[in-house]
């Protein structure tokens, strides 16, 4: 009888063991943010492009796999490879090494800043968003989120943006999130003129997005300046960073700050 009744006991508790799982680990944003392993330039543009924030709208999860689209000189890459080395897993879908003379340029840099810092991006892994036909930025269905920033417009002017969409898709799991921060312009601009200028319209972003079968979760401000009125000649590179402007207007373009942005967040349908 005694047998019987620790047998029972123990049926009755092994629910309660099986369900007891460790609680995940709150993101490190303090290393993230104000890591060593940030230059000061960088960090300083944390007051316009409000990467805690934007992240947290996302809905980063220190398990996550996340890809980056086209991460460039590597900004995000400083803020999104400490917060998941330990327990996610981040991919840089970079420049082909052989897309032509800026394209290996701008890989090579990036290739540099990983291995100058490789207790911080030893674990990043580095795939290629080009060339189109041949494109495979993670492994099919295992991407938890895809996060594309201020890049639409150059895969606009490359014809590469249905193409790069539908990798994005691809990538990621049933109920995935594509995240996307873009110069922002007014809706029903030119296509021509978004490419021009670098300032494509959330209607025209959202409408792509759905053509490959995402579906759009939730919008934010977090990354909008009504100081902005994206009018330049020369695009949003008159703003800050890059600043191609004039002497006489920089004064005015440092005080509108960096551009108006659009933050969506796009879902792969499942569960």
């Amino acid at each position: 009888m005694q047998k019987v009744t620790a047998l029972v006991a123990s049926l009755v508790l092994a629910p309660a063991i099986l369900i007891s799982t460790p609680v995940s680990a709150a993101l490190d944003w303090d290393t993230a943010l104000s890591g060593k392993h940030r230059s000061e330039k960088n960090a300083a543009r944390d007051v316009s492009r409000h990467p805690r924030e934007t992240l947290e709208f996302f809905g980063l999860e220190e398990t996550m796999t996340v890809v980056e689209l086209s991460p460039g000189g590597g900004w995000y890459t400083e803020v999104l490879a400490p917060l998941l080395r330990e327990n996610g897993s981040y991919y840089a879908a970079h420049n082909s090494p052989n897309g032509g003379s800026y394209s290996r340029r701008s890989l090579g840099s990036y290739l540099k800043k990983l291995g100058e810092e490789d207790d911080v991006y030893g674990a990043v892994t580095v795939t290629k968003l080009g060339p189109a036909e041949a494109v495979v930025i993670a492994p099919a269905g295992t991407a938890d989120m895809v996060l594309a920033f201020r890049n639409v417009h150059s895969w606009m002017r490359a014809d590469t943006l249905a193409n790069t969409l539908l990798v994005a898709y691809d990538a990621l799991k049933p109920g995935g999130v594509f995240g996307v921060v873009q110069h922002r312009a007014t809706d029903g601009r030119d296509p021509e003129r978004m490419k021009a200028t670098g300032y494509v319209s959330e209607d025209y972003i959202i409408a792509a997005a759905r053509s490959v079968g995402f579906e759009l979760d939730a919008r934010s401000d977090v990354n909008a300046n009504a100081k902005d009125t994206g009018d330049y000649a020369d695009g949003v590179w008159e703003l800050p960073p890059s600043l191609r402007t004039a002497d006489e207007n920089r004064e005015a373009r440092m005080a509108v700050g960096e551009s108006d942005r659009m933050t969506l967040k796009f879902v792969k349908p499942g569960s």
